[in-house]
């Protein structure tokens, strides 16, 4: 029975349904239901070390050589199929490469996380030495650091300026938008105005067609 799927189905000395079934699937650990041992197909061997005992129960160690059955051939350590050897081959290759994948990506990330750590530290120490070389020129030279103040002063004014410069912006866009409001209102109002003109002027012609009559 396959230990992945449930999947059951004689051994490779039968119908070897198992067998078929770890060459399409890949899933290569078979319980063997009779002496409850597993069989890893790509290792070509049983996997486990303990199994239970039918006379108590208890848990004893599995000897990992096969038995032989009762034609003399050992359910472990032959085959008949000539292709057996090749997917065993193949399947060991496919996990030895996954293997080696895996661990290459972990090396990877680790490279990867120590030089972003040694990246990060030199431009924190370019940065630090910039500031203090800046700040030693600037103590050195008394004319830069009259010109560093001034400069500063400079800075704070634009960017007061600036300030005032975004509020008058958002306050012209209020007043645009209230602007436009009120020319919609005097729209509407002119209209209604007109309606109603018209409205009288209608009413005033029928009168006085009822007053000539």
């Amino acid at each position: 029975m396959c230990v992945i799927c449930g999947f059951v189905g004689c051994g490779r000395y039968k119908e070897a349904h198992a067998t078929r079934h770890w060459k399409e699937t890949q899933h290569c650990y078979a319980l063997e239901l009779e002496t409850r041992r597993v069989w890893d197909y790509a290792g070509d061997n049983y996997v486990h070390r303990l199994i239970q005992s039918k006379t108590d129960g208890k848990l004893v160690e599995l000897n990992h050589h096969g038995h032989h059955d009762s034609d003399g051939c050992c359910s472990c350590e032959c085959g008949t199929d000539p292709g057996f050897s090749e997917t065993i081959l193949n399947s060991k290759v496919e996990a030895i490469v996954n293997e080696y994948n895996d661990l290459l990506t972990s090396q990877l990330e680790d490279q990867k996380m120590y030089f972003e750590s040694l990246l990060q530290d030199v431009e924190e120490e370019i940065e630090r030495e910039t500031k203090e070389a800046v700040e030693k020129a600037l103590c050195q030279n008394p004319r830069l650091m009259k010109l560093k103040v001034r400069f500063d002063k400079y800075v704070e004014e634009k960017k007061f300026h600036d300030d005032i410069n975004d509020n008058l912006t958002r306050n012209k866009e209020i007043w645009e938008a209230k602007i436009v409001e009120i020319e919609e209102r005097e729209k509407k109002a002119q209209k209604m105005k007109d309606e109603e003109i018209s409205e009288l002027e209608e009413q005033i012609a029928t009168l006085m067609e009822s007053i000539e009559t």
